[in-house]
């Protein structure tokens, strides 16, 4: 027999069950990026009303020793310091604010590093220090006072560059991304890949603000032995939407969706240019990566592309980007996730976009079906005057193919062109089996070619995609004329001279 069902749970008192000290381990196991981590670094300086933010890596000759963010917001005194350095704790965020959780300083930081130390100082008051240690935050969450005096030292040090009478330094101490062995070459390369894409990260979630000549995010590199500086450069705006030419005339577009609970939110959407070459259209992402909702809150973008469950991505529907500003107090609608790279929308949402317009009554439908035209048309325009080719096969990123499919027509029914790696008895890069349609590459070449990392069937898409642009007209017709024999000579000469340098790069 079953007992009616109570709506109300009923209860006898309450207990308090603070966090177990494992609580920040886990809090740190969230898989934060390392641009993301320094986004949400950023979010604070901008908080704090800063002009110019620095990201300082600091090399002491062949090794890595610290990573600095440092800001000329209007800093913290020690009470505030303390909030801002408290786990789980939650200042007084402002409706325009960029910071939500109160995680994001110590999980951010954490994730990356052993130690992260904040000096802070407001106009009215001296420099203060906190530092979390994860050994002692493991150890009943305690937090280290840092001696005023270096603190001082800290935020003097950056003293015009860019903290005025006030700002703030974050200083990350045994970073766990930084290369371990002290080797010139090694952290070299380790930046130079490194800024890079911290650069197109910050300038694509920061690229409102950074339109703004009153802002600014600088990346420099520092030798602490020698003072000399190895780098330093701003950031630039990276634009989704920066086009010059629009795709379809049509097009910007605003479309109007009605969402339960909270006002209206504006769609635009946007028809890129085919075939684009610039950076802020091919660096972000895959084709279907790139394609769909960018959102805004508060001006920071918080996720690049991605349709939400509202339909599957697809290649025809690459060009389309839609620009939408998440309004306050639509929380129950649109959820930003911890790391603020993505949202979660509910089924509100999906139900307001089949029921959008614009002005005049257009469906939001027509939008995306206009995408899909704009992208057929001018595949049809690009391959109408090239001729069909054979079709990449196994061995070739699905990736690279769906990019080879865009620009190039196949032949139909035709075998396509394997790529692979295979023992050749020869001291030569690659063999040709026109009868298999096979590239063979030389499988002593993999290694070097890999940089030590795993093969698997699809690796070195760079290389390989090369190999096909190169030597699928050989595939084609009877056989191969004295220009393309003379041609294959030179090539086999050159990359064979090229991979024995990479098996002799230390």
């Amino acid at each position: 027999m079953t007992t009616a069902w109570q709506f109300r749970v009923p209860t006898t008192g309450s207990v308090t069950l603070p966090p177990d000290a494992r609580y920040m381990e886990a809090l740190t196991s969230q898989g934060y990026g390392f641009e993301a981590a320094i986004a949400d670094l950023v979010d604070n300086s901008i908080d704090a009303g800063a002009h110019d933010v620095v990201i300082h890596f600091l090399r002491d000759e062949d090794n890595l020793v610290s990573l600095l963010v440092i800001d000329d917001g209007c800093g913290m005194d020690a009470p505030t310091l303390d909030i801002a350095m408290t786990v789980g704790a939650r200042r007084d965020y402002t409706p325009r604010s960029l910071g939500m959780f109160g995680t994001g300083l110590k999980s951010a930081s954490l994730s990356h590093a052993d130690a992260v130390t904040v000096a802070s100082r407001t106009k009215n008051t001296r420099p203060v220090g906190r530092r979390w240690a994860m050994k002692n935050a493991l150890n009943g969450f305690q937090c280290d006072i840092v001696d005023n005096d270096y603190a001082q030292t800290l935020i003097d040090r950056y003293n015009g560059c860019p903290i005025g009478w006030h700002g703030t330094v974050v200083r990350w101490d045994d970073v766990k991304d930084f290369p371990q062995i002290g080797d010139t070459s090694q952290t070299d390369r380790y930046l130079t890949r490194t800024i890079s894409r911290l650069g197109l990260h910050l300038g694509l979630q920061f690229h409102r603000f950074l339109a703004d000549d009153r802002f600014n995010i600088t990346i420099a590199v520092e030798d602490v032995a020698s003072g000399t500086q190895y780098m330093n450069f701003g950031v630039e705006p990276l634009n989704p939407f920066g086009y010059p030419v629009t795709g379809n005339s049509e097009y910007p577009r605003a479309f109007t969706a009605d969402l339960p609970g909270t006002d209206p939110i504006t769609l635009n959407a946007h028809i890129w240019t085919p075939r684009s070459n610039l950076e802020q259209y091919r660096s972000i992402g895959s084709v279907l990566e790139k394609q769909g909702f960018y959102f805004y809150r508060n001006n920071r973008l918080v996720q690049a592309g991605g349709w939400n469950n509202y339909r599957q991505p697809e290649q025809h529907l690459s060009l389309a980007r839609v620009a939408i500003d998440i309004p306050d107090g639509s929380s129950d609608i649109f959820r930003l996730t911890v790391k603020k790279d993505g949202v979660e929308t509910s089924p509100a949402f999906i139900r307001a976009l089949d029921a959008a317009h614009d002005n005049t009554g257009r469906s939001f439908s027509t939008y995306i079906e206009a995408a899909q035209a704009t992208y057929r048309d001018a595949r049809k325009r690009s391959t109408a005057s090239r001729k069909p080719v054979l079709p990449p096969g196994s061995g070739i990123d699905p990736a690279v193919k769906i990019s080879i499919s865009q620009e190039l027509q196949f032949v139909a029914g035709e075998d396509p062109i394997a790529i692979r790696w295979s023992p050749l008895e020869q001291e030569i890069f690659f063999e040709i089996d026109r009868d298999s349609r096979i590239v063979h590459l030389n499988k002593k070449y993999r290694s070097s070619i890999l940089g030590g990392r795993n093969g698997s069937l699809n690796d070195a898409p760079l290389v390989k995609a090369l190999m096909y642009l190169l030597l699928h007209k050989t595939f084609e017709g009877e056989y191969s004329g004295a220009r393309t024999k003379d041609n294959l000579k030179m090539w086999q000469t050159v990359l064979t001279a090229a991979a024995e340098a990479e098996i002799d790069k230390p």
